[in-house]
């Protein structure tokens, strides 16, 4: 895994080098995946809310790191197999699935700070860390993060509860509900770009009673829906909210990994029982995605040939030209190399309509976006 995580590292900073992007971001987005399974004979397998099923179901779960690099692309660089208590504990089902004599039950918030430890062992830097509300209330992983002055931006619950002053601890929603009901301190911004354009919504910045902690408050602009993100920044590191922001837009990128693991290279279609046989798997799954993530950056300027965005509601269609080569696309052209030979020009053909089909639909949605208003709802 190891050998996985520098060839990806070195694919993507020379990548930002080549297209000058060198001051973008680099973030370090931690998530679980899981992958359903039928019966209990396989090691790690628990009845458990799987998040690809939206239910409760039988499953193995994966916690993952992966590095992102602002505008240049992202890809898996680390995977620790999250094992029930159970069965470490039972002699019989630890020997009938090859778990390791010396391993201990680690909480999911255990396994991101050992893999993280792993990155910095390796000499790798993150401009800040992301994940989700499982990572953001583990104490354990921010105390973690700040004796490593690692900057950070957590979702956490409603309910989790923070300092404003000496003395005055509230939740999450309460401190909202005291500090933001003026729409003015609301400021919508983008999180990002997504394929179908920027992604807005409304944020607004609480500070805490500790001068390197804040709280940063996403709202939907429909719904009214919040998120809370507890973020720590160490003296000596820029402190805005443009910056929370990047960071926190570029946590979904682990979830963009998921399905591009899953969907083209077969991540939750592992058929092994054993420990170590499934973390063979991953480690396969994970050496092909960065093989074709460090592709697509390395061609991004040269294969892009969209048109400029629209600036007016009525504006006319432009020539569409073709997105950048993409995972999915690279992932094709290999595998057409390696199976049976097609009509002459039918690879070209089809990678060449997918491309131009998808810049066009990407122009018309930007275009679409610029007919709505984004005003704040109560």
């Amino acid at each position: 895994m190891s050998e996985v995580r520098r060839f990806g590292v070195a694919g993507l900073a020379g990548a930002a080098r080549r297209g000058r992007r060198q001051r973008g971001l680099v973030i370090a987005a931690i998530d679980e995946t899981g992958q359903e399974k039928v019966g209990g004979a396989t090691a790690e397998v628990k009845r458990q809310y799987m998040g690809c099923a939206g239910r409760v179901a039988n499953g193995i779960s994966t916690v993952h790191v992966s590095l992102v690099r602002e505008k240049t692309g992202h890809l898996l660089i680390g995977a620790r197999q999250w094992i029930p208590r159970e069965h470490i504990e039972d002699p019989v089902t630890s020997l009938v699935t090859g778990l390791p004599l010396d391993l201990q039950f680690r909480t999911k918030g255990q396994l991101a700070r050992d893999i993280c430890a792993d990155c910095y062992a390796g000499g790798l830097a993150f401009d800040f860390a992301c994940g989700d509300e499982v990572y953001g209330g583990c104490t354990q992983l921010r105390e973690f993060f700040e004796d490593n002055g690692q900057a950070y931006v957590l979702r956490v619950a409603s309910n989790f509860m923070i300092t404003l002053a000496p003395g005055t601890k509230v939740t999450c929603a309460e401190a909202v509900r005291r500090l933001l009901e003026d729409t003015r301190r609301w400021e919508v911004r983008s999180a990002g770009t997504g394929s179908k354009g920027e992604r807005w919504y409304a944020w607004a910045w609480i500070a805490t009673g500790s001068p390197r902690h804040h709280l940063l408050v996403r709202r939907h602009l429909k719904t009214g829906k919040l998120a809370f993100h507890y973020c720590y920044v160490p003296e000596g590191q820029p402190l805005t909210k443009t910056r929370l922001i990047r960071a926190a837009g570029l946590r979904w990128r682990v979830e963009e990994d998921f399905r591009l693991g899953k969907d083209c290279l077969g991540l939750d279609q592992c058929q092994a029982r054993l420990y170590t046989a499934i973390l063979r798997h991953i480690v396969l799954v994970m050496a092909a995605l960065a093989i074709c993530a460090v592709t697509a950056a390395q061609l991004k300027d040269r294969t892009d040939t969209q048109p400029p965005p629209p600036v007016t509601a009525d504006q006319a269609p432009p020539g569409p030209g073709m997105i950048p080569l993409t995972v999915p696309e690279i992932k094709r052209l290999l595998a057409s190399a390696l199976t049976r030979p097609r009509p002459r020009g039918h690879t070209m053909h089809w990678f060449t309509w997918r491309r131009r089909h998808q810049a066009r639909s990407r122009w018309y949605h930007q275009r679409a976006r610029l007919n709505r208003e984004y005003a704040l709802a109560s």
